[in-house]
C-alpha cells in the first residue's frame, strides 16, 4: 500500500514490463556506479528500508543490492527526471563496490572515440 507522502509515484512512468531504469550514483563524489531496474515494489521497499532494491530481471525476484555480499546501497536521496521515466539514487556505498564484478562502477569499459 502506498503512503500518503509516497504519491509522486503515480507520476512515475514504468515501461511495459512495470519497470523504471534507476541509476545508483555515489552521494558524496557524484560517481556513477551502477544502473539496475525497479519495479513499485522494490521502489516502496527501498522507501520503507532506507536501503536500495531492485527488480532483477534474469531471476524474476527482488533484488536487496549488498544483501547477499554486505556491499549494500544506503539512500540518501531519490530524483525522477523531467519525464518521470528514469529515477537516480544518491547513495552510500557500503564497501565502494558497486559491481558484480568487484569493482566500484559497473561502467569501466570506455568506448574509445572516433577522431
Amino acid at each position: 500500500m502506498i503512503n500518503q507522502a509516497d504519491l509522486w509515484i503515480e507520476t512515475l512512468k514504468f515501461n511495459q514490463q512495470g519497470l523504471i531504469p534507476a541509476i545508483a550514483q555515489d552521494d558524496q563524489d557524484g560517481t556513477v556506479l551502477m544502473m539496475a531496474w525497479m519495479n513499485r515494489d522494490s521502489l516502496q521497499k527501498t522507501l520503507d528500508t532506507g536501503e536500495v532494491h531492485y527488480w532483477s530481471r534474469s531471476r524474476t525476484e527482488l533484488w536487496h543490492k549488498g544483501g547477499t555480499s554486505g556491499h549494500i546501497q544506503k539512500v540518501k536521496a531519490l530524483y525522477y527526471d523531467c519525464d518521470a521515466d528514469a529515477l537516480l539514487v544518491k547513495i552510500e556505498q557500503v564497501g565502494d563496490i558497486a559491481c558484480h564484478t568487484g569493482a566500484r562502477s559497473c561502467f569501466f569499459n570506455r568506448v574509445p572515440l572516433r577522431p
